[in-house]
């Protein structure tokens, strides 16, 4: 029948009803059922037109979503065809990159009909990087042969071949682009192959399971990131069809059915995070390990777009990303990423932009299920949201941070966030917090629930360790397997009654605080009107603010804040104050206690008076806990969930007790809330009884979160350990019964330690589990010698008489069994996934106990065995779950100084690798080889105070993470020295902003020295040298000499001499001294005949990327070259981080010794020019072929020339060449005039330079009639500009910019003193002429006040600061100004000579 399906009334409600027409169906209901759902109709559609057309409008099945059905097809068709001649070039591909021959092969093949269009991107990447983008010693470039264009060629295919430009462009006419381009769907969806298709669990389109079909490079950073894209598209091969049949319970108003289907998508949603978390950083992690600088380094710049016209290779292009933003109904596109995705979903398929435009233009489900009102559906929705854009969801495995810092990495974050906020937008409605500052917050609990149950789950009286249950009925909250329950604890009565018992104002709990002065309460205010829908929840009461809000342990803040609310009058708060460890064990109520004691009432009630308005700001919101998840549900929505919970006691602070007592307990917050003492709920004779009747059953916020590196295996048949202390049972259990209930077959081993066999948890269930169920358990009982064994013929448990003992001694026993766990399949293991739970001494003894028993029973050495659990942590078999132990820190620990957690970066083998995280220095050098993301995340901020990215990724709020470092805690970070003068301060802080770039180029340049030397695959391939080495070399080595380090001997080393020297004019009255030519220095190592030198052996480097024929002869020479460069590049960064370290250990001394360690800065810039160019890049004697490789030499000096200098007369001149001699070394001298004038050079330069590019910018985007800017700019622009990595990086831009805004500032506010202290020490005007050139154009220092608008380098900085176009094409780079004297000034114009000479041959 034509009629929506609907619940009939009951005859009660047709009695009430006095007009029926509601009960009729809507024309629309009506017209909606006659013609269907739209999604349908447009998938049904695609699947009979597809086959017929060859899918030219895009993939889109019921049975596959977006993916091919058959990805040998295209490949078999083609061939079968003349097109055959293209796949078997790119089957050749990599070995033929890796040669430089790829031009070459390209050009050999004939014209035919069918081009692969990666080819066309391909040839534009060997063009831009053939070995002339840096340093180049002529102006020819080599090429194989002239290419053939077509005459009239679009933008894209300019200067492409014709035999690849003509069959490309029809090959995209037939599929409807109107632009030949290469799209991101082209080089992931449709670019896999299956290695096993009978490998079908859980899905077949798995990255383990596909390989690419047509790689560009070979390397696994290219592989992992394209099959990622295709395997979460493989995960959503169901959501296509899941998706279509929400659209039609939305049409026929079915609430079961709908809840059904959201059920099941949020299944598919939750394993998106997982495939992206596949991609590892962690060099041990085989198959996933994905390089990010050989990423950064190649396929970045491959995937740029042909032209700034067409659509950039992005993953917002994926047809998966685009319709779960229709379907989740995202209406705000603001961001430069939602600019960027509407711009890419035209060019779209056909196919996809249809099914995307009927879930996003009708019949909307967000939309219906809010009109529903059903709670159900709202919660799992909301977990829809949550895993998708949520902080802890697919978006947030992203980091980001919410800062214009400049660094690049920092910007891909920051724009993820952006977007992310405006896909919470429709759900959230304005967000105040950035998405990192949502986690470890109120915000992560968006549910209402309550508990229903605490149970005992051993025989110990005292429930120290029991069962909580919390109810999830009408939430529509879903859970899985190793899932957290995050929950907001509540105070308990007795806490909350004796704060207001001592107030005087237990008979006020009803009345209303206000909250408009204290911020976290106001966020809390509208979260809690929003997550219960009644606006009157997010009304607080007294009672409210108590029960909710933080109460114990004391911090500092709350003690000093009642210190002077009190007005330093209590005695026994400065005892508290004077306490060497933070925070007290204390609450509250126990302070004010103890205050109210040793003041006079007067001042007592003068402060706690009426006005309860105080309250907020002292107490804030408490923040939540996490809990791992003990039970499995296989319903459709879980009706409860269980937590393990073992109480947390600590001894009350004696201080905060009237008689001095060392033995008063007290319960943790959150754990004594959710697990009392059994006599707590019987005691309860000092609690008013109005607040227990009013309040027995308090609701409670919760939010599920899904760990990333604590889930099951995939497979059922893989084997599972499980290490647990005491209550870190509590994820275990859910794994077994997820295990037990599926039927997996894969082995569950349980390893237990508990004290006793009275807090032997859950001991029934596991009896019955080993006994009916074929678990495995090993029990520990420290203070107990009624043991278990386990014995595997009876599969049984049997009592046993044992000594008290822990974990590790059975890890000993079975330590054969360990070892075949802990081994992959691929060493002849099993293969087995491990996990720790429990307090940070149970993860040392188990992880000490594993790495002993793998040595005696595998392992040669203790580091084979390292290595060993190393891999299986990398391969993500390895996974821990730590408790947070709240302990007190204490501040009698050493006091380390910056300067020596600067030397701790770990970038030598055997090195230390420190980290400062607020103001605490941790030594984690044993914990790099087992961190999960890999040592490279760590080792990046080695070395400094790493604070402000630990809050931007979450790890501060993290319980977790800062448990687990607190192992490696060894000292505090020395404070900022107490310097008497406003002008040392600001010297200091520049001085250590110096320091810490230093740093940061020392650890980044290791890691690209690393990747050049260590790994094998680099230099060879197929057992022939890889170009790809030796262009990886020639570039590395090409931005070091062409931007000369610019971070330290740029703009940041002239602000530090500017200041240091006005400071050091400005101590002494009658400064006469000259200062050293620190600038001329450096200008001159630049230029000087000893860096020439280095550049061509480096611009000789580069003809040999596309000439791998003469570099195999030189393939010894050139490896032995790399090695011996590369320890020089990181040799010198040492020394000058040493120079610079010294300086901060004497910042206390006179001015005058930290110019002098400038000056020796300066000069060893020079003293590294001279030190490579004495490294030659011939060796013919290492050789394998020693005459061939001499005759190359001199074949290749004879058709240059050089050869034929050695025929002619030489005149040398002794007064020349002794004059040569002593001025390389002459220590030259500038006066305090000249310093300020070479700043005021650079800034005029830095402000030039920037009016010049935004005024290159305006006239391409009035040419182009594109004002807005695109992600197929950026990616253009860093294959153009760059070519990738050579020139200044943008984040090197962002600092020489930064750097000559505060010389510009410093100038400004200091002209009138600097112009005193010139007239000073010359006597007459002299600044006035030194700055007499610069007036012509308005400056810093001399403002045109003609014009009346003040313009200065502060003012544009001040206005293009977080600009994303500046920060990318801004100021090339601040040269250096030379000296006034004539061997600088000569030496300077040979280096632009030079320079320009190089530029114009690239």
């Amino acid at each position: 029948m034509l009629l929506p399906s609907s619940s009939t009334p009951s005859p009660q409600s047709l009695k009430s009803l006095k007009n029926t027409d509601s009960l009729v169906p809507s024309d629309a209901s009506i017209l909606a059922f006659a013609l269907g759902a739209p999604a349908r109709r447009v998938l049904t559609r695609a699947e009979a037109l597809g086959p017929k057309t060859g899918w030219r409008d895009g993939y889109l099945t019921r049975t596959h979503g977006f993916c091919p059905p058959d990805p040998e097809a295209s490949p078999i068709a083609l061939a079968g065809c003349p097109g055959r001649l293209w796949s078997d070039l790119c089957g050749r591909m990599p070995g033929l990159v890796g040669r430089g021959k790829i031009r070459e092969a390209i050009l050999e093949l004939p014209l035919v009909d069918v081009c692969l269009g990666i080819l066309a991107s391909v040839w534009r990447y060997e063009e831009r990087n053939d070995g002339y983008e840096g340093v180049a010693a002529t102006t020819v470039h080599r090429r194989t042969r002239s290419v053939e264009e077509e005459e009239e060629v679009e933008e894209e295919l300019k200067g492409i071949p014709k035999n690849i430009a003509g069959p490309f462009r029809t090959v995209c006419r037939r599929m409807g682009r109107v632009l030949p381009h290469l799209t991101q769907y082209d080089v992931s969806i449709y670019n896999y192959k299956i290695r096993d298709h009978a490998s079908v669990y859980p899905y077949v389109n798995r990255s383990e399971n596909m390989d690419l079909r047509w790689p560009v490079f070979q390397d696994r950073a290219e592989a992992m990131f394209l099959l990622c894209m295709a395997e979460v598209h493989g995960t959503f091969m169901n959501g296509v069809e899941i998706v279509t049949r929400c659209q039609e319970m939305v049409v026929e108003r079915d609430n079961e059915g709908l809840l059904g289907e959201l059920i099941k998508l949020k299944e598919i949603i939750d394993q998106l995070g997982h495939v992206f978390h596949k991609i590892s950083v962690n060099p041990r992690s085989g198959e996933q390990f994905a390089n990010p600088v050989e990423w950064g380094q190649r396929y970045a710049k491959f995937s740029a777009p042909l032209s700034n016209r067409v659509p950039a290779l992005s993953g917002l292009a994926l047809p998966l990303f685009q319709l779960m933003d229709a379907f989740l109904g995202r209406t705000k596109y603001d961001t430069f990423l939602g600019l960027e995705a509407l711009h890419l979903r035209a060019w779209l398929p056909l196919n996809h932009r249809a099914f995307i435009a009927a879930i996003e233009q009708y019949y909307q489900v967000p939309a219906y299920v809010a009109s529903t009102g059903d709670r159900r559906l709202i919660g799992v929705l909301g977990g829809i949201v949550e895993s998708y854009a949520g902080e802890r969801g697919f978006m947030g495995t992203h980091r980001w941070s919410g800062d214009n810092s400049g660094r690049p990495w920092e910007e891909v974050h920051r724009t993820l966030s952006d977007s992310m906020i405006e896909r919470l937008d429709p759900f959230r409605g304005s967000i105040s917090l950035k998405p990192h500052e949502m986690r470890g917050c109120f915000e992560e609990c968006r549910f209402m629930s309550r508990i229903i149950g605490r149970d005992f789950i051993d025989a110990d009286k005292d429930r120290s360790t029991g069962k909580v249950t919390v109810d999830l009925r009408n939430t529509g909250v879903t859970f899985g397997p190793g899932d957290r329950l995050a929950i907001m604890p509540l105070n308990s009565w007795r806490e909350v009654v004796k704060v207001a018992k001592v107030l005087g104002v237990v008979d006020r709990f009803d009345e209303k605080i206000p909250i408009d002065k204290a911020d976290d309460w106001k966020r809390f205010s509208k979260h809690m009107a929003d997550v219960s829908r009644n606006p009157k929840a997010g009304e607080f009461t007294l009672k409210d603010v108590l029960r909710r809000g933080h109460l114990a342990p004391l911090t500092k803040e709350t003690v000093m804040a009642v210190h002077f609310m009190l007005r330093a009058s209590s005695t026994g708060l400065l005892e508290v104050l004077a306490s060497e460890s933070w925070p007290v064990s204390g609450s509250l109520g126990d302070l004010l206690g103890l205050a109210q004691s040793g003041v006079s009432s007067s001042i007592w009630d003068s402060v706690f008076g009426q006005d309860l308005s105080w309250i907020p700001k002292l107490v804030p919101v408490e923040v939540p806990r996490t809990y791992s998840i003990s039970s499995f549900s296989d319903q459709l929505l879980p009706s409860f969930v269980n937590l393990t919970v073992s109480r947390v006691e600590h001894k009350l602070c004696p201080l905060l007790t009237f008689d001095g007592s060392n033995d008063i307990l007290r319960s943790g917050i959150s754990s004594g809330f959710l697990n009392p003492h059994p006599s707590e709920d019987e005691d309860a004779s000092d609690i008013p009884a109005s607040i227990k009747r009013d309040d027995g059953d308090d609701t409670v916020l919760i939010g599920i979160s899904r760990p990333l590196n604590f889930q099951l295996p995939i497979s059922p048949t893989a084997p599972v350990a499980m290490f647990a202390g005491g209550s870190g049972i509590a994820p275990f259990r859910s794994f077994w019964q997820e295990r037990f209930s599926t039927g997996a077959v894969g082995r569950n081993i349980l390893f237990l330690g508990v004290q006793s066999r009275k807090k032997f948890v859950y001991e029934s269930e596991l009896l019955d589990h080993v006994r009916h169920h074929g678990l495995e358990l090993h029990t520990a009982f420290s203070r107990d010698t009624k043991g278990l064994s386990y014995d595997a013929s009876t599969q049984d448990l049997i009592e046993k008489e044992t000594e008290p003992r822990y974990l590790d001694a059975i890890v000993a026993e079975k330590r054969n069994l360990i070892c075949d766990l802990i081994m992959s399949t691929k060493q002849g293991g099993l293969g087995g996934y491990l996990y720790i739970c429990g307090s940070v001494s149970v993860y040392e003894t188990i992880i000490r106990a594993v790495t002993k028993a793998i040595y005696q029973a595998r392992a040669v050495t203790q580091k084979s065995a390292d290595a060993l659990v190393a891999t299986a942590f990398a391969e993500r078999r390895f996974m821990l779950d730590i408790f947070m132990t709240p302990r007190a820190m204490s501040f009698n620990e050493p006091i380390i100084p910056f300067s020596t957690l600067s030397r701790n970066t770990g970038h030598r083998e055997g090195d230390k690798t420190w980290i400062g995280v607020h103001g605490a220095v941790y030594d984690v050098t044993d914990f790099l080889p087992i961190h999960p993301g890999g040592s490279l995340i760590v080792a990046a901020s080695a070395g400094l105070d790493a604070s402000k990215t630990f809050d931007e990724i979450a790890h501060t709020s993290n319980p977790e993470v800062m448990s687990l470092l607190s192992k490696y805690f060894i000292g505090y970070l020395a404070p900022k020295p107490d310097l008497k003068s406003a002008e040392l301060i600001e010297l200091y802080d520049a001085w250590m902003d110096y320091l810490r770039s230093c740093v940061e180029s020392l650890t980044t340049l290791s890691f690209e020295v690393k990747d050049i030397l260590k790994d094998a695959n680099v230099w060879f391939s197929g057992g022939m040298l890889n170009m790809g080495g030796v262009r990886k070399l020639y570039q590395f080595q090409s931005r070091l000499m062409q931007d000369g380090f610019t971070t330290l001997f740029g703009p940041k080393l002239q602000e530090l001499f500017v200041k240091l020297s006005f400071t050091l004019v400005s101590a002494q009255h009658n400064f006469n001294s000259r200062l050293p030519d620190i600038m001329g220095i450096v200008a001159r190592a630049q230029s000087s005949p000893a860096a020439t030198a280095a550049q061509k052996e480096i611009a000789q480097v580069g003809e040999y990327v596309c000439d791998s024929s003469t570099a195999q002869a030189f393939e010894r020479s050139i490896i032995q070259y790399a090695q011996a460069v590369t320890e020089l590049d990181v040799r010198f960064l040492e020394q000058v981080r040493e120079d610079i370290c010294t300086g901060i250990n004497g910042f206390d001394v006179i001015v005058a010794f930290l110019v002098s360690l400038l000056e020796r800065i300066a000069e060893r810039l020079d003293t590294y020019y001279v030190e490579l160019s004495a490294l030659s890049l011939y060796h013919p004697e290492i050789e394998p072929n020693p005459a061939r490789t001499r005759w190359r030499i001199v074949r290749r000096r004879i058709r240059d020339g050089s050869f034929f200098v050695y025929t002619q007369d030489i005149t040398i001149d002794s007064s020349g060449l002794s004059a040569m001699a002593m001025g390389g070394r002459s220590r030259l001298s500038v006066t305090f005039d000249q310093v300020i004038s070479q700043a005021n050079a650079m800034v005029q330069q830095s402000l030039s330079q920037q009016q010049d590019q935004r005024g290159h910018d305006n006239i391409s985007e009035l040419q182009q009639q594109r004002p807005q800017k695109r992600l197929a700019d950026t990616h253009a622009r860093r294959a153009k500009d760059s070519s990738g990595l050579l020139g200044v990086s943008s984040y090197e831009k962002h600092l020489d910019r930064r750097a000559a805004y505060r010389v510009s500032t410093f100038l400004e506010e200091n002209m009138k003193a600097i112009r005193r202290l010139s007239r000073a020490v010359n006597g007459t005007a002299a600044l006035d002429h030194a700055l007499g050139s610069s007036r012509a154009t308005p400056s810093p220092l001399r403002p045109d006040t003609r014009k009346g608008d003040g313009s200065n380098l502060a003012a544009l900085v001040r206005q293009g600061i977080g600009s994303e176009e500046r920060r990318m094409k801004a100021l090339e780079r601040t040269a250096s100004v030379s000296s006034s004297s004539s061997e600088s000034s000569s030496s300077s114009g040979r280096r632009k000579v030079f320079c320009q000479g190089h530029r114009g041959t690239r």
